[in-house]
């Protein structure tokens, strides 16, 4: 179970610490649910770490019990009840899918870590991130289909591009909750420990993350992310593109230096 920290502080707490950023979703009362405020202080944090040089691998999780309950239903019931859905839940959904965005384009690798639940935008946000890291007793919960909505927070782009179409139509519109094993099966987690090695085994991760360079981190996501919406020869003069430009780093002329001179 993550710490539990401070309830009076922000609704989300960023600290850095060398090459590794976390964020901390900080609504444990709410299991870590998204609301106006949570929003508007992800969408800062994240052009803050956007802008770092320093930091190469960012980590999501959650404070309490839980990852990340979704979006908060008591705004969205409020908002039907006065019949003002669409500014309250836009203005909600404007900051936090600018944080979605900034996830997705920034030069780092982006790992959740995923203790309890993650329901609803709280499973979206799990796997928008680069990778996923889970405890073993962790549960995923679709939710939108319960209350008959469709998926926001990035979920249709992340879970099919890990699962294809099918399995995506099949979690969102079929499923009421999955396991972490099962998430695991399908692709969506990489690794599952123990819920009580969660934190230990998302920093080791996230160290090994950070032994790679910005230049050949940032080449790579964004080599991955275009690969299936680009021709392959587009693709194939990109891969060329970056190599060379990761090539000539000082980090990459060191490291190949340093290979050359074992094999004589």
């Amino acid at each position: 179970m993550a710490a539990l920290p401070d309830q009076t502080a922000d609704p989300a707490l960023l600290a850095i610490d060398g090459p590794i950023a976390t964020i901390t979703l900080n609504r444990p009362a709410s299991f870590n649910a998204i609301d106006l405020a949570i929003a508007k202080r992800l969408e800062q944090i994240a052009a803050e770490v956007e802008g770092s040089d320093e930091v190469k691998v960012l980590v999501i999780e959650g404070a309490g019990r839980a990852f990340c309950a979704g979006g908060d239903l008591q705004t969205i019931g409020a908002a039907a009840a006065s019949d003002t859905i669409a500014p309250v839940v836009g203005e909600m959904l404007q900051h936090y899918h600018a944080f979605i965005t900034a996830l997705q384009r920034m030069p780092k690798i982006v790992v959740s870590s995923v203790h309890g639940s993650a329901a609803g935008a709280g499973l979206s946000l799990a796997f928008m991130a680069d990778l996923c890291i889970a405890a073993e007793d962790a549960r995923f919960m679709p939710a939108y289909a319960k209350i008959g909505v469709s998926p926001d927070g990035g979920g249709t782009v992340g879970v099919t591009a890990a699962v294809g179409p099918r399995r995506a139509l099949q979690i969102f519109l079929a499923e009421d909750s999955f396991s972490a094993s099962q998430a695991m099966q399908w692709g969506l987690v990489v690794k599952l420990v123990p819920a009580t090695e969660l934190k230990a085994a998302t920093r080791e991760l996230a160290h090994r993350l950070a032994q790679n360079t910005p230049a050949a981190i940032a080449a790579t996501k964004m080599l991955i992310q275009r690969a299936p919406l680009s021709p392959i020869a587009q693709q194939l003069d990109a891969e060329r593109d970056a190599i060379i430009d990761c090539m000539h780093t000082d980090e990459a002329r060191a490291a190949i230096e340093k290979f050359t001179r074992k094999g004589k």
